[in-house]
């Protein structure tokens, strides 16, 4: 589960992200779209404590992950879109690495990274360096090292950057999987058909601020668009806000 309270966060005296609230149930695929530099991965980084708001809440299952970030980041999984990755380590390596950063036993960590290598067909490049792996390849063991200790919480940026279609259609799987055992998933991504297709609930962010949030069909009836599809709306919504802004 996710909340955060009016959180705001500024750079200088430029505010990335303003007065966002959020509720996010156990169980739900969050989709978080809005244009490039509209706030998207700040806020990722504010709900993973890589950065602190400038005011403003974050509760991560009950956790204040300011106050206990520790804590908060035992029940998170971040998959961004620009991770590092010890490319000098065999896949198999770097899975045991991270496992034990999460302090899983060996017979635990050993059962889990050949299920993860097994599913993204990882399993016959495990003793090779990471450095010879494809973009494709590099994305998979990154899902995979997130998951590991099977988190409550996922946060992901752009989730099937790199990957073809069998890979993409995994991770779809996957996510539909870990939200029916009750797991959150918060993703942004500019891809509005991946959206459409996952996620349960949407939050349109624009120039900082949360501009609409709803089903499908609520954001079909806020934009006056109904049938149409999710790119049709978001279009028509960022420009509703644009038009509102140039009033002001």
């Amino acid at each position: 589960m996710i909340d955060l309270e009016n959180v705001t966060k500024y750079y200088s005296q430029i505010s990335a992200v303003s007065e966002l609230s959020l509720h996010i149930p156990s169980g739900q695929l969050f989709g978080f779209i809005g244009p490039n530099g509209a706030g998207k991965t700040t806020t990722i980084k504010l709900l993973s404590g890589l950065i602190k708001p400038t005011s403003g809440k974050i509760n991560i299952c009950g956790i204040d992950i300011e106050k206990n970030p520790i804590e908060a980041k035992t029940v998170i999984g971040l998959i961004p879109d620009k991770p590092f990755i010890y490319e000098k380590l065999s896949g198999r390596e770097f899975l045991r690495f991270v496992a034990s950063l999460h302090r899983l036993s060996e017979k635990l960590a050993s059962y889990r990274i050949e299920d993860y290598l097994k599913l993204f067909e990882l399993d016959t490049r495990a003793e090779n360096l990471i450095e010879s792996y494809s973009q494709g390849m590099k994305q998979k063991l990154i899902i995979a090292s997130a998951l590991i200790h099977e988190p409550k919480v996922v946060i992901v940026d752009e989730p099937i950057v790199g990957l073809d279609p069998k890979g993409a259609n995994i991770v779809k799987s996957l996510f539909r999987n870990l939200c029916f055992k009750g797991v959150t998933i918060f993703m942004s991504t500019h891809s509005l058909e991946v959206a459409q297709q996952l996620c349960h609930n949407l939050g349109i962010i624009h120039r900082g601020k949360l501009i609409a949030q709803g089903t499908l069909r609520e954001l079909q009836e806020k934009a006056k668009m109904a049938e149409s599809g999710l790119e049709s709306i978001f279009l028509q919504l960022i420009e509703e806000n644009n038009d509102q802004l140039r009033e002001i």
